[in-house]
C-alpha cells in the first residue's frame, strides 16, 4: 500500500500545484485592487522568500556547479521574473477567467519549444492542434468585452501569452535541473533571485503603500507568496521531478477550468456563449496536440535529459 500511494504522490502533487494556480488569478485580481502590479509581486516574492528561509537545511545552493549557474538564471528570469511581470499586467487588464484559460496554451508551447530547442520530432496532429489552440485564443480575445474588471481584455490576454511563454522556458529547464537538485533548490532560488530582481524595479518605480490599505488585498498578497509562490513551486518542482515534462504540462489542463469555476464563484465573472466556443476550441486545440501513442509517449518519458545544452557541450 505504501508504495501504492507513494507513486500517487507526484499526481497527487501536480494537482495540488495547478489548483494553487488557478486560485492565483482570483487573488492577484483582489490584490491589484489596492496595490500596484509591480508591488504585489515584489511583496508576493518577498513573501515566499521568507517562508523559505524556514527551510533553509535543505536547500542545496553550496553543492550547485558554477558552470550550472547560467541555467539558474535563466530558469529564474522565465519564471517568476519575466512571468509575474506580464501576469500582473494581464491581470490588470483582463478577467481571471480569461487569463485562465489561456494558461491552458502551455502544453503546446512546451512541444513547440522542445522541437525548435532540442528538435524533438513532433506529428502532424500537434502542429495542428498549436493552431487551432492560438485561434481559440484569438477568437476569445477579439470577441471580449471591456467591463470593470477588464477594461482592455485584448491588451490583457496578450500579456497572458506572453506569460506563457516565459512559462515555457520555465518548464523546459527546470526538467533539466529536476534531476540534479531538489524542489526546496529550485523554489528557493527563484524565491530569493525574484525578490533581488524586483526590489531595485520597485525603488525606482516610485511606488508607496497606499494609506488605506485593504485588508482583502493585504489577504490576498499574503496568500499568494505563501500558498502560491511557496506551495506551488514546491509541489509542481516534486511533480516534475517524478514525471515527464510533456505529461507534467498537461496537467496545466486543470487550470482553466479551476479558474473559471472560481472566477465565476468569487468575482462573479462571466463569459458569452461565443468566448465560450473559443474556450473549448482551445481545450480542442490542447487535447490534439497531446494525441500520441503509448510508444512514442514511453520513448520520450525514458530518454534523460542532460543539464548542459548539446551546444555548450560541443
Amino acid at each position: 500500500m505504501l508504495t501504492k500511494h507513494s507513486s500517487l504522490l507526484p499526481q497527487l502533487s501536480l494537482c495540488a500545484a495547478m489548483t494553487l494556480w488557478a486560485s492565483s488569478f482570483v487573488a492577484m485580481k483582489f490584490a491589484i485592487v489596492a496595490f500596484s502590479p509591480m508591488l504585489v509581486v515584489f511583496c508576493r516574492m518577498a513573501i515566499a522568500s521568507l517562508v523559505l528561509l524556514t527551510q533553509w537545511r535543505r536547500i542545496e545552493i553550496k553543492k550547485i556547479p558554477r558552470e550550472h549557474w547560467k541555467t539558474f538564471a535563466f530558469l529564474v528570469l522565465c519564471e517568476p521574473c519575466l512571468l509575474f511581470i506580464f501576469e500582473a499586467h494581464a491581470l490588470k487588464y483582463t478577467s481571471a477567467s480569461q487569463a485562465g484559460m489561456i494558461c491552458s496554451i502551455v502544453p503546446i508551447f512546451v512541444a513547440v519549444g522542445s522541437y525548435l530547442l532540442y528538435r524533438e520530432k513532433q506529428p502532424k496532429i500537434v502542429w495542428a492542434g498549436f493552431i487551432t489552440a492560438i485561434g481559440g485564443v484569438a477568437l476569445l480575445s477579439m470577441k471580449s468585452i471591456a467591463t470593470d474588471s477588464a477594461p482592455n481584455p485584448l491588451l490583457g490576454n496578450f500579456f497572458e501569452m506572453m506569460a506563457m511563454l516565459s512559462a515555457t522556458g520555465y518548464i523546459l529547464t527546470a526538467k533539466r535541473l529536476c534531476a540534479s537538485y531538489s524542489a526546496f533548490t529550485l523554489t528557493a532560488l527563484q524565491a530569493w533571485i525574484g525578490t533581488i530582481f524586483f526590489f531595485p524595479i520597485l525603488l525606482l518605480s516610485g511606488e508607496t503603500i497606499p494609506a488605506n490599505v485593504q485588508p482583502d488585498a493585504v489577504l490576498a498578497i499574503l496568500y499568494l507568496g505563501t500558498a502560491v509562490s511557496f506551495g506551488a513551486y514546491l509541489f509542481y518542482n516534486y511533480g516534475l521531478r517524478h514525471v515527464p515534462a510533456a505529461q507534467a504540462s498537461a496537467y496545466g489542463n486543470l487550470i482553466p477550468v479551476i479558474a473559471i469555476g472560481l472566477g465565476h464563484v468569487v468575482l462573479s465573472e462571466s463569459l458569452t456563449l461565443l468566448q465560450y466556443a473559443a474556450c473549448i476550441l482551445v481545450l480542442a486545440g490542447v487535447w490534439m496536440s497531446q494525441r500520441r501513442s503509448s510508444r512514442e509517449i514511453f520513448e520520450n518519458s525514458s530518454v534523460e535529459t542532460p543539464l548542459i545544452p548539446a551546444h555548450e557541450e560541443q
